[in-house]
């Protein structure tokens, strides 16, 4: 099908605006992460706490960053956007989060992070032209990774469900999406066939999880409503509901009768009761007044961003316009959507991303004081839909402006939709599951395109080496990685005249 046509298939060469705008970017990004204010990798970011209050050194934070970070960097990001011509994050915004950190001085962190943007502008074009010159072309063949992508990246919201509901419900959400792609593939073969499945899987997902909250809330009214009644059960007898001793004398309940102040504070629900033993109370867990310490963490991390909010509104105007020039991807789907020149598609894939990210983003700001460098990603669909790069600077600024200013109140929303922040978790681990076996799947055609039996030997082995010497490469990134490898080892082959490449 034509999901092998891209519209960036012609090479990375940027124009001279793009190119300013990824090395300022990634100046920024970089920056940012030196202050410990902003990372992109969801991983690094509980470590900066430790960072922020001086408890680890730099460099062991730099570390830390490298090493779950180095495998996306080179597995996926540089692969990815060699074989659809669209940059990542993954490409950008790792890098930066390592330089940054890295960096001792405020003003070498900028200049690091924009070298870096500038070493991807002008190097990707050249690396580029040089892949395609080779007789075995494993860039084009990597193309091949587009079509398992998008469409078993459909069904994130089918696994969501089953885990979170069952299998009833799943195999109600795998029923309606299958339907649905068929029929939109056969009455609107313009659009993409995943993109109504994928809408309504979510909202599916959505539903349940709400309705499941709705009926706990009710549930916990109505328990409340009988301990209530209970308790006030014969308001006239003073000694209703409690034991009369032989001697016609009132005995609580653990409480001998010549002691008329034992047991205060112990009867649960009496009014001696502990004060702050209610969770989720200011006191909760301490003596009374004292404030819940996370909830005061909480409290300081919001503060902390919300006084760097004008680098954050122009960290949003960046984002928001790099995804209106339409040379990045926030997603692997993404990339693939954005290069065959299906904006609005791409955009829905990324905001059904971004309902996984929000409460896993929200909680490790609130947590750490760092925020993600994309913020929850809501900038990137917004960006692909605007026709104006100023008007998407504009909207960039006011999105991570609201953002960070809402940080707090979300914390405390998804604290009281506790089925809402299962299905974001539930959500997340979808996401990764579909997307390794599609880039898996995708990665084994690529190397069969380019090197027949003996390519799916080579790349299926090196990755099956990888899982075996215990993934030196995560496994999302291992099997781009493989196809890269293979495809020098064919043309190596192919020097040595040991191969043939495969006609396509």
């Amino acid at each position: 099908m034509s999901s092998t046509v891209f519209a960036a298939s012609t090479g990375l060469d940027f124009p001279l605006a793009q190119q300013l705008t990824v090395v300022a970017l990634c100046a920024l990004t970089a920056f940012l992460s030196h202050l410990a204010l902003a990372v992109f990798n969801d991983g690094v970011r509980p470590f900066m706490l430790d960072f922020v209050q001086g408890r680890t050194t730099r460099s062991a934070t730099t570390a830390v960053s490298f090493g779950l970070s180095a495998g996306f960097i080179f597995g996926l990001g540089a692969p990815m956007a060699l074989s659809s011509g669209v940059l990542n994050p993954w490409l950008l915004f790792l890098p930066t989060d390592v330089l940054g950190i890295l960096a001792p001085k405020k003003w070498l962190a900028p200049l690091l992070g924009g070298a870096w943007g500038a070493v991807v502008v002008f190097g990707l074009n050249g690396t580029n032209d040089l892949a395609h010159d080779l007789p075995v072309d494993f860039l084009t063949a990597m193309q091949q990774m587009a079509t398992p992508i998008l469409f078993l990246f459909t069904l994130f919201p089918v696994l969501a469900i089953t885990r979170q509901f069952g299998r009833l419900r799943g195999a109600l959400a795998g029923g309606v999406e299958l339907a649905l792609v068929v029929l939109t593939m056969k009455v609107w073969p313009g659009v993409f066939a995943g993109a109504p499945a994928m809408a309504v899987g979510v909202l599916l997902l959505i539903g349940f999880a709400v309705a499941k909250d709705v009926r706990q809330r009710r549930a916990e009214r109505d328990t409340a409503a009988v301990v209530t009644s209970t308790r006030g059960q014969a308001p006239g007898d003073p000694v209703a509901g409690k034991e009369q001793t032989p001697g016609g004398s009132v005995a609580e309940e653990g409480q001998a009768p010549a002691d008329p102040g034992a047991g205060k504070g112990a009867a649960s629900g009496g009014p001696g009761a502990e004060k702050g033993q209610n969770s989720g109370g200011p006191g909760a867990g301490g003596a009374p007044g004292e404030v819940d310490p996370m909830v005061s963490l909480f409290g300081s991390s919001a503060a902390r961003l919300r006084r760097h909010l004008p680098l954050f509104m122009v960290l949003g105007a960046g984002v928001c316009l790099l995804a209106q020039l339409h040379v990045f991807g926030g997603g692997e789907a993404t990339s693939f959507l954005i290069a065959k020149g299906q904006y609005a598609e791409a955009a829905q894939v990324d905001f059904y991303r971004a309902l996984g990210f929000i409460p896993l983003i929200a909680t490790t700001a609130l947590a750490s004081g760092a925020y993600g460098i994309v913020g929850f990603t809501l900038a990137y669909p917004v960006g692909y839909l605007l026709p104006s790069p100023w008007l998407a600077m504009v909207c960039g600024a006011l999105i991570f402006a609201g953002e960070v200013l809402a940080l707090s109140w979300i914390g405390k929303v998804l604290g009281g939709l506790p089925s809402v922040r299962d299905s974001s978790e539930h959500l997340r681990a979808a996401i990764g599951d579909t997307l390794q076996l599609a880039i898996l799947f995708g990665s084994l055609l690529a190397a069969e395109a380019m090197g027949g039996g003996l390519g799916i030997l080579i790349a299926g082995g090196l990755y099956l080496l990888n899982e075996a010497v215990g993934r030196v490469v995560v496994r999302m990134a291992a099997a781009p990685a493989a196809v890269v490898v293979t495809g020098i080892i064919l043309n190596l082959l192919h020097w040595l005249h040991l191969f043939t490449p495969v006609k396509s």
